[in-house]
């Protein structure tokens, strides 16, 4: 599927991606510049993640709602998950412009969907700002505990990752023993603290960066793990490269720059052009785990809230990831075509035998 460009008008964007509905949500009294996505509703209300940044444009902010909700649909349809695909995004600084009256406004929005639309935590947004959504409407999904929700999504998003960089190293060394392995993880935010974590008690060598030094610090001398720069990530010989910031690292700059044989994290839209960069990895002979399938964590987390499903039933549907991983590595060596091009194939399938079930009667 095409990639919208920030240059294209917003209904050209709209038809490239194949998006249902785009709503513009804005509140003088607040402060609130929002938009909601909601790409595709097949398979079940789209549940998305609200992502509050200060996007330097509001084409880049229309932009990144529109990759996160497609990306959502996929994400769902691969795990066999009964969810559709949307996401928000809330334009500003959570740090400074975040307020309760703000996120509070945004759930009036998301209350106007009628439950077409779910939101969840994202990037900029935390337990706390789901209960200020929760004050207006049911449609939240990653609620604290504490009033009957699932929970911090990060544990089992992490684990998710951690199954995807096993498959991965299953189907590129033929055991998926990581340990004597090397992962970069670039990013230690919630996930991808758990994720260190996760590798370091499997005794790989870890190396991770962050954009927050102290944080890097702090992630380094907790797990044992080597702190390295942002600027020389790229440089470093590894076995495996884990995006689990911000997407669009993948590019042809920096493939052209990898030592490493497999990529498999926990950020978003991790190629900066899927058809692009997932032949030129092909080409390159570096695996790539399609980001949608193994970041799933958080989606099946939320589900599970939303089904009523146990703690260990979670495990189990996020524990499924490496099976679900290891057919799009098959799929992508017998056919030869990328392994984001096989992740999508499997996708539309699905999504196009529950379309038929469903205009069947």
């Amino acid at each position: 599927m095409p990639l919208a460009k920030n240059t294209d008008s917003i209904f050209t964007q709209l038809d490239d991606c194949g998006h249902k509905k785009v709503v513009f949500c804005s509140d003088p009294d607040t402060g609130l510049q929002a938009i909601i996505a909601i790409h595709n509703t097949v398979l079940g209300p789209a549940l998305g993640g609200v992502r509050m940044w200060a996007y330097k444009s509001e084409s880049e902010a229309l932009k990144d709602v529109l990759r996160l909700s497609r990306s959502m649909t996929y994400k769902a349809a691969i795990s066999g998950l009964n969810l559709g695909g949307g996401s928000a995004v809330i334009i500003g600084d959570s740090r400074k412009d975040k307020t309760e009256a703000l996120m509070r406004n945004f759930g009036r929005f998301v209350k106007n969907f009628n439950g077409e639309f779910i939101a969840g935590e994202d990037v900029g947004t935390n337990l706390r700002d789901m209960e200020y959504i929760k004050m207006e409407t049911d449609h939240v999904a990653g609620l604290p505990e504490t009033i009957g929700g699932s929970g911090d999504p990060a544990p089992i998003a992490a684990m998710g990752v951690f199954m995807g960089i096993k498959a991965s190293v299953k189907e590129a060394f033929g055991t998926d023993s990581l340990t004597g392995k090397s992962v970069i993880v670039q990013g230690i935010g919630h996930v991808g603290e758990h994720l260190v974590k996760l590798l370091r008690d499997e005794n790989v060598k870890v190396y991770i960066s962050d954009i927050n030094d102290d944080r890097t610090r702090q992630v380094s001398k907790k797990y044992g793990a080597e702190a390295v720069s942002n600027n020389s990530i790229f440089d470093i010989d590894a076995d495996i490269y884990s995006p689990c910031a911000l997407g669009g690292t993948i590019n042809t700059q920096t493939i052209n720059k990898l030592k490493c044989g497999i990529i498999a994290g926990s950020a978003n839209n991790q190629l900066e052009d899927e058809d692009v960069h997932g032949q030129l990895l092909l080409d390159k002979g570096i695996l790539f785990a399609p980001d949608y399938v193994i970041n799933a964590g958080g989606v099946i987390n939320c589900y599970s809230e939303l089904m009523g499903f146990s703690k260990k039933r979670s495990l189990q549907l996020t524990e499924n990831i490496y099976e679900a991983t290891r057919n799009v590595l098959k799929l992508s060596k017998v056919e030869s075509i990328p392994t984001i091009l096989a992740a999508n194939k499997i996708v539309e399938k699905r999504l196009s035998d529950i379309n038929k079930v469903k205009s069947s009667y």
